[in-house]
């Protein structure tokens, strides 16, 4: 079991997406607890402001420390320390799939969604413990890029998906991308399935798809095969 604490400014953006589909199934199995903070609740004063001008005179508004501080040390009575305090921002290490695999082996996950335009360095410099971000492009705040990290680990988590094999076939977790996949009908608009996958030599099936998640990863991602020794091409029965 994994628990996430998600802090945001904006917790009825996230709840949503969390109450749907695999991360619902998750959390009624009890594999995966995912709790939302609302980061107004831990400011002071009567508007319980949260962001202010940021010093220098640079645009924007940055999230100030006290509300940040505040509700991390509550948490952190509450539940105990925790494994990662993760802020989601584009200058942070990019997330990929062996970092999906190592996050989903921690217990408990605090999430930092910042909104505006940063948080007080303050913050990052004393309470963050790991900076993630989700792609080399710039959001409006780290809600959608949270629940992504969690999307992407809490599906590794045993039993969360129906089929467990499911996760460790998926594009990158060998750091190739996944094959194509088909279902039926066999024939469509004269479109046929590959014959192989319906040939029950599930040996030939093997070959055929680690042929086409080679070449499919040679001709989308390059980079993935760099110094791999495989850059230069494959044989194998291509996809129609």
């Amino acid at each position: 079991m994994i628990r996430f604490d998600l802090v945001t400014s904006l917790p009825d953006l996230v709840r949503s997406p969390l109450e749907h589909s695999i991360l619902k199934r998750a959390q009624d199995k009890g594999l995966v607890e995912v709790e939302v903070h609302d980061l107004r609740d831990y400011a002071e004063g009567k508007y319980r402001q949260i962001d202010d001008a940021p010093y220098g005179g640079m645009g924007g508004m940055v999230l100030t420390p006290g509300p940040l501080f505040a509700c991390v040390e509550a948490l952190e009575a509450e539940h105990g320390p925790y494994d990662e305090v993760i802020f989601l921002t584009p200058d942070g290490e990019t997330l990929d799939q062996p970092m999906a695999n190592e996050l989903s082996l921690r217990g408990r996950l605090l999430l930092i969604a910042g909104h505006y335009k940063n948080i007080d360095q303050r913050v990052r410099n004393t309470i963050v413990t790991r900076e993630i971000s989700v792609g080399d492009y710039v959001l409006s705040g780290g809600e959608l890029p949270a629940l992504i990290l969690i999307d992407s680990i809490a599906r590794l988590i045993p039993g969360v998906l129906g089929d467990a094999g499911s996760a460790l076939s998926d594009s990158f977790q060998d750091g190739l991308l996944d094959a194509p996949s088909y279902t039926r009908p066999a024939s469509f608009r004269g479109l046929d399935v590959p014959p192989v996958l319906m040939s029950g030599d599930h040996g030939a099936i093997l070959e055929w798809r680690e042929a086409q998640r080679l070449e499919r990863t040679r001709t989308r991602r390059p980079d993935l095969l760099a110094g791999s020794g495989l850059e230069g091409g494959l044989t194998g029965e291509e996809s129609p």
